[in-house]
């Protein structure tokens, strides 16, 4: 055999065995299943101390693994997602807020699902999203490979719910927590022989205040020993829904443990457990300050646990030193063997070696910053500043009842002057101007829900929360709906509106204007479904808009030219009353 061919042969060997070798390094690594509770606050968990919840499967992965005593996360939902996805402060990643276009992460920002998924790991997420609707903010372009619930942030039917599965609208089945779980473990069943990242973002205990029957009917009469840092703001009916849909909760998390055991999976899955915030409402929260939507101790201190026998965590273990959701990236990174993506900077530490006994040395001092609306408090191992430069030793007291800055002068300037360098660097130093995205090819369907839209005129919100609102008030030729939008690709689009009217008011005709381009077509139906009745155990908020079923009003075909620009709904003649109700436009890309 002559030597060139000699050499191709050992060529062809070597990258055989190469592909074998990566083949079974890929099996070897563990699956990850990540689920994340909805405004759970961190006393919400029976193994915390709260007599009056019921939550023994969440439990069971403190005892069957690790819990971070002193775990912290973002004051609202949409800042943490974007924390833990990246290893970095949300700031840094264009994550401002809740909605409105806010809450959506910048598209150069690489995600934990990214880092899984280049590793050759199937990915999945079942759930509340808040990071970005629109593609390329949507999850099926931040790394995962299939995606089932809805985009947006706070969600109004908990009930047979409008959804989408990998873009397309589609609706669930039963109460959504239920629902979105049993498509985790479709999920986990298909992809059983080979590693998976299994993502489950809950979006429950968050409100409105629904919850099947079965659940309602355990705490609908029970006594609430236990009261909130402040009880004159607690009202119990909301305490005790809360912890009925952290009962269903704790199921749902059962029933992904029991698979994994069946499935003989659960001695190499990672399984991870936290909430996104401190609790919606005024409960039982250890005692400590503050509530969601604040940066003290109750408004940003999550449960946190971790189980993975394979991986050396060890059953019961506490970790005392302080972490937070910025860490769980490097961690997880670690404890699977892979490349993280992209090349930014992280601000989150491994935590790995504390998890695993495996920390020789002293664990190094740092800071844990909290931001929320401009105020930002800092957490160490033993202090917390305050927004308001108010200093408290956190292992003396946790409620944070006397500030001791006077007492410790140095330890308040100097936590001073870090969050003052923390604020310069981190913190955006312009408005928000990034427009909502429109026409890719790789997802052809872009939605542009009231959410995203600006009212002009006399149309109104159907509610304060824009998250799940709809336009309503749409009376006068003058009044406009307009989004901000910027063409990636010129072409023809389908649209359509999801909209309702009454019977009597239909006929009026509608405009819809993109630069020099209009569509024109009518009302030509009625539609005017009732109000839930039925979707809420106790009334909701006043904040958040009642729903009711909306349908597709097929406007016609509407050629686009790439570029930015205000698109704009407007009528140009009401025979009755009122044009329609407005929840949705979404524009269809054609090939």
């Amino acid at each position: 055999m002559s030597a060139p061919r000699n050499l191709k042969r050992a060529l062809l060997i070597t990258l055989l065995l190469t592909l074998c070798a990566g083949a079974r390094a890929a099996e070897s690594r563990p699956n990850v299943v990540i689920l994340l509770a909805d405004d759970s606050g961190w006393g919400d968990h029976a193994i915390h101390g709260n007599t009056t919840s019921h939550t023994p499967n969440i439990d069971s992965l403190a005892r069957g693994g690790a819990s971070l005593e002193r775990f912290y996360v973002c004051a609202v939902c949409a800042p943490t997602r974007a924390e833990f996805l990246t290893g970095r402060y949300h700031p840094r990643g264009g994550v401002r807020g809740v909605s409105t276009g806010q809450e959506r992460l910048n598209t150069d920002e690489k995600t934990l699902a990214d880092a899984f998924k280049a590793a050759g790991y199937a990915t999945g997420a079942f759930g509340k999203w808040h990071n970005g609707s629109q593609w390329p903010y949507h999850p099926n372009a931040r790394g995962f490979d299939e995606y089932y619930g809805f985009a947006s942030g706070h969600w109004g039917e908990y009930f047979d719910p409008p959804l989408e599965r990998n873009g397309q609208p589609t609706r669930g089945k039963g109460f959504i927590a239920d629902d979105l779980t049993t498509h985790a473990l479709e999920f986990i069943e298909r992809h059983r022989a080979r590693p998976f990242l299994c993502y489950i973002p809950f979006n429950t205990p968050h409100s409105p205040w629904a919850v099947p029957d079965e659940f309602w009917q355990r705490y609908k009469d029970k006594t609430v020993p236990q009261r909130g840092a402040d009880p004159s703001k607690e009202q119990l009916d909301q305490t005790r829904c809360a912890l009925a849909m952290m009962e269903n909760l704790d199921a749902n998390v059962g029933r992904v443990l029991k698979r994994l055991e069946e499935l003989r999976l659960s001695d190499n899955t990672i399984v991870i457990y936290f909430s996104d915030n401190g609790p919606n409402t005024w409960r039982w929260n250890g005692g400590m300050k503050g509530i969601k939507g604040t940066t003290d101790e109750g408004g940003v201190r999550s449960a946190f646990f971790i189980r993975w026998p394979a991986g050396g965590v060890k059953p019961g273990a506490l970790v005392k030193e302080i972490a937070a959701a910025i860490d769980i990236l490097p961690t997880l990174a670690a404890l699977a063997g892979l490349e993280r993506a992209g090349d930014k900077p992280l601000d989150g530490r491994d935590f790995s070696p504390l998890l695993t006994g495996k920390q020789e040395t002293g664990w190094a001092p740092r800071l844990i910053f909290s931001h929320q609306n401009g105020n930002i408090s800092a957490r160490s191992q033993q202090h917390r500043l305050d927004p308001k430069g108010a200093l408290f030793d956190m292992l003396a007291d946790p409620g944070q009842t006397r500030n001791i800055a006077s007492e410790q002068p140095r330890i308040a300037s100097d936590m001073a002057a870090a969050v003052a360098h923390w604020r310069a660097e981190v913190l955006p130093k312009s408005k928000d101007d990034r427009p909502f995205p429109v026409g890719y090819a790789a997802f052809p369907r872009t939605p542009l829900p009231a959410r995203d839209g600006i009212p002009q005129g006399g149309v109104k919100r159907s509610a304060g929360a824009p998250n799940c609102s709809y336009f309503v008030n749409w009376t006068s030729l003058e009044d406009r709906i307009t989004w901000d939008i910027e063409v990636n690709t010129t072409g023809s689009y389908d649209v359509d509106i999801l909209y309702t009217a009454p019977v009597a008011d239909a006929g009026s005709t509608i405009e819809l204007e993109f630069s020099t381009a209009k569509l024109t077509g009518k009302v030509t139906s009625g539609w005017d479904p009732p109000l839930y009745t039925n979707q809420d155990t106790i009334p909701r908020p006043a904040g958040e808009s009642k729903m009711k079923e909306f349908r597709p009003l097929r406007l016609g075909r509407l050629r686009l030219e790439k570029g930015r620009g205000q698109l704009t709904l407007r009528a140009l003649e009401i025979p009755g009353r009122t044009v329609m109700d407005v929840r949705q436009i979404n524009l269809t890309l054609l090939p």
